[in-house]
């Protein structure tokens, strides 16, 4: 496979924040502990061992056993558990949705960067250990996000009702979603081996998290990865103090808020990514997942008719912690405070969201972790690529817009110059004449003169976009492989890895396609990679 890469920001599908934090902007270095380079590790590992707990370290470890009972889980993971006990092991942690068959093709990319550093850290740091997780997010709600993944341009979805956390939501009806996953695949090699991990994984188990739990374990197993599923009363006990100040006290919605506000006066123009509530927790039971809201000193649980006093709501969550389930904002801290973590590898979303969490994190004296952006990738074929070289294209221009891409091609391939630019330069000089003849005679003829300057280069304009226009259905035949061939390397105007799951890959690659892509994949990279094969 050979690996390519552009800048982020060139390709136009990053903020402007995330690409000024990978540049390590003065603008935003407020809102980061360490930039994840290698040489920062050391002291960001220095940090987090002050603060985190021996006592925790036994209680996770003991809760990850328990999790995996009933998982063959390899070796490699059950050693790094065991080694979670270790005051000298630490973890790098991405995580995600329970979507459907793994979802989108970056899922694989998250976890890939996360093994990834995971070795690169212990030839640096060899006296360490480092351990891979993956963070189920099993407490989420949105059904409608993750009850589907995209085949060959369709869409494969579960149809059911859903309500509550959707990892304790269980796998009825999913047998009607392997006929049409078998009739879909084929009867490949590859293809009956995705049919059985589909079938083992979502017909063999009860709840969409053991099911997610036994995909990912399967796939990623043999290198160490360690699922972890916060939905876990162990878990949880351990974060009882911070659920009270948030609930009682609203301390992450004030440390929060004074965050946005400053962020939102850095010039830049970011977009905030979430906003904080004053109670950023929901109350779980069977089915039921909704907002804990405070109205006059008494504490309700929104749409529903049950209320508690304040009293009865300490004495909840003392009997019951995993019935408070954190939103956004909340699940970063608890997250940190139940692994001895390292660093977050995520999306430019995600981390958009991290870096509005710092000032919070100090307020509750937690470390703030290290914000790697995860790999994302661009995987073309041979013929592809040649496809590319045809066209005379370089693969950046592939990540312009449509109808950009397009005007680039025709103005270039055109027999014909279709840049009037020499023609409005010469008109600009033209009325600069007669902008100091006004000047010498009469001002308010000034007025007249800029109308008709403006008239004219509309004109221009108009008859730049008609040639240009004229040109495309002249060189029709480009226009079409072009349009084609974009299309197909970003379905439905998107990043591939947002579109494609990880099975059309799969079909033609089977067991090679993850350690091919764990030999791409450079996490510290911090470029956009192209990969040919």
């Amino acid at each position: 496979m050979e690996v390519d890469c552009i800048p982020f920001r060139k390709t136009g599908y990053f903020s402007k924040l995330i690409c000024d934090y990978l540049d390590e902007s003065e603008n935003v270095k407020p809102f980061y502990n360490r930039f994840p380079s290698l040489e920062n590790f050391k002291a960001q590992f220095e940090e987090k061992s002050r603060n985190f707990p021996l006592a925790h370290r036994e209680l996770l470890s003991d809760a990850l056993v328990k999790q995996y009972h009933g998982i063959e889980a390899s070796g490699g993971t059950l050693q790094n558990i065991e080694s979670l006990k270790n005051r000298h092991t630490y973890t790098i942690v991405t995580g995600h949705q329970l979507n459907l068959f793994t979802g989108p093709l970056y899922f694989l990319y998250k976890i890939i960067s996360v093994i990834n550093l995971c070795e690169e850290l212990k030839k640096a740091y060899p006296e360490n250990d480092f351990v891979p997780v993956f963070w189920m997010a099993s407490e989420d709600h949105d059904f409608d996000e993750i009850n589907h993944f995209n085949f060959q341009g369709k869409k494969i979805q579960w149809n059911r009702t859903s309500g509550g956390a959707v990892g304790r939501m269980d796998t009825n009806g999913l047998e009607e979603v392997f006929e049409v996953v078998s009739a879909k695949l084929g009867n490949s090699k590859n293809a009956n081996t995705l049919k059985e991990l589909f079938k083992e994984a979502y017909l063999g188990h009860t709840s969409l998290t053991d099911a997610t739990r036994f995909l990912a374990n399967t796939l990623f197993g043999e290198l160490g990865l360690v699922v972890v599923d916060g939905d876990d009363v162990r878990l949880k006990e351990l974060f009882i103090p911070f659920i009270k100040k948030d609930i009682f006290e609203n301390q992450p919605y004030h440390s929060i808020t004074k965050t946005i506000a400053e962020l939102s006066a850095v010039p830049g123009d970011y977009k905030i990514q979430v906003n904080p509530r004053e109670i950023n927790y929901f109350y779980v039971k069977e089915g039921l997942r909704e907002r804990i809201v405070e109205k006059e000193g008494s504490y309700a649980i929104n749409d529903t008719d049950i209320q508690f006093t304040k009293a009865e709501l300490e004495q909840e969550i003392a009997a019951h912690p995993e019935r408070f389930s954190p939103n956004v904002v909340a699940r970063p801290l608890y997250q940190e405070t139940i692994l001895p973590n390292l660093c977050y590898i995520g999306g430019g979303g995600e981390l958009a969201y991290w870096l509005e969490l710092k000032a919070y994190f100090e307020a509750m004296g937690v470390t703030f972790p290290m914000l790697l952006l995860r790999n994302s990738a661009l995987v073309i074929t041979e013929k592809e690529a040649k496809k590319v070289k045809k066209l005379q294209l370089e693969i950046s221009d592939l990540f312009l817009k449509q109808n950009s891409l397009i005007n680039k091609k025709i103005r270039k391939i055109s027999n014909i110059d279709i840049d009037f630019s020499p023609q409005k330069k010469l008109l600009e000089e033209q009325f600069s004449q007669l902008y100091e003849l006004a000047e010498q005679t009469d001002k308010s003829f000034l007025g007249a003169v800029k109308a008709q300057e403006v008239k004219q280069k509309k004109g221009l304009d108009f008859l730049e976009k008609r040639l240009l226009k004229a040109q495309k259905r002249k060189l029709k035949d480009h226009v079409i492989r072009l349009t084609e061939l974009q299309n197909t390397l970003f379905p439905n105007y998107s990043l591939q890895e947002r579109q494609l799951n990880f099975s059309e890959l799969y079909l033609e690659h089977g067991e090679a396609l993850i350690p091919m892509l764990k030999g791409a994949l450079k996490p510290l990279e911090g470029k956009f990679l192209i990969l040919r094969y």
